[in-house]
């Protein structure tokens, strides 16, 4: 085959690509949206089409260093008419524990703020806008800590705050016993959630300190968790558990 004939296969396909994923960014989100609507018995999905136009405009024509948390005040409202209501006593929190927390609360029937729509939706992904355009982008947007008012730094900013402000009845969060500080004052958890965990609803926090095998920490040794049980206030009860790592597929929490 001629160079030629190489080339115009390949710009056809650019082309066709362009013209059938016109925006690779929102097919994924709407489809992320759609499968959770029928999964959990919620309304249209039609309502998913409004979900993605709030979403975009929190961001879009915006300088990507220059987009708020409260930029995404309207997506939280629109997702919040047609998710479910937060399930009290199952709520889970997670800092550093990522992975982990996510397997336990697969197996054991726990919610964390990636098992609502709203982190459903925009987990792992990346996005951004820029000054005077339209598009939306996926690649050469700033990263987390690149600029403070970054568009996926607020959304789980603001995300994270209404999650924390629905929790109810007795809350979990699973920290890594393994390093220095489990309770980092820099981290979200500590600068956000626990600053809006309402106690008119919510009766108590259980922290579950993850341990690797031999490992010494305690809950009573941390000085990290201590500067938690202040930041809770009296109005909070407090309880922590020490769970090796072997045992988190054993729902010891129960």
């Amino acid at each position: 085959m001629s160079e030629c004939g190489f080339i115009a296969p390949v710009i056809l396909a650019v082309i066709l690509g362009l013209i059938l994923w016109p925006d690779s960014l929102q097919e994924k989100i709407k489809k992320r949206c759609e499968t959770y609507l029928e999964k959990h018995g919620l309304p249209s999905q039609n309502d998913c089409e409004k979900i993605w136009d709030s979403f975009r405009q929190a961001f879009v024509e915006k300088d990507p260093c220059e987009v708020p948390p409260d930029a995404y005040d309207s997506l939280i409202h629109t997702v919040s008419q047609v998710s479910q209501e937060p399930t009290c006593n199952r709520m889970m929190f997670w800092s550093k524990t990522k992975e982990k927390v996510h397997e336990f609360a697969k197996k054991c029937s726990y919610v964390t703020l990636e098992d609502f729509l709203l982190g459903f939706l925009l987990d792992n992904l990346t996005w951004c806008g820029k000054s005077g355009s339209q598009e939306t982008f996926t690649t050469g947007c700033p990263s987390w800590s690149d600029c403070v008012n970054n568009p996926v730094r607020s959304f789980w900013i603001q995300a994270s705050a209404a999650f924390a402000a629905s929790a109810c009845g007795d809350a979990f969060v699973m920290l890594d016993g393994a390093i220095d500080m489990p309770y980092n004052p820099d981290s979200t958890f500590a600068s956000v959630e626990v600053k809006h965990f309402n106690s008119s609803i919510m009766k108590s926090l259980t922290v579950l300190l993850v341990t690797k095998e031999g490992d010494t920490k305690t809950c009573e040794s941390d000085e990290s968790l201590k500067h938690l049980q202040t930041d809770l206030g009296s109005n909070l009860k407090y309880q922590c558990k020490v769970v090796p790592q072997s045992q988190l597929q054993t729902c010891i929490v129960d």
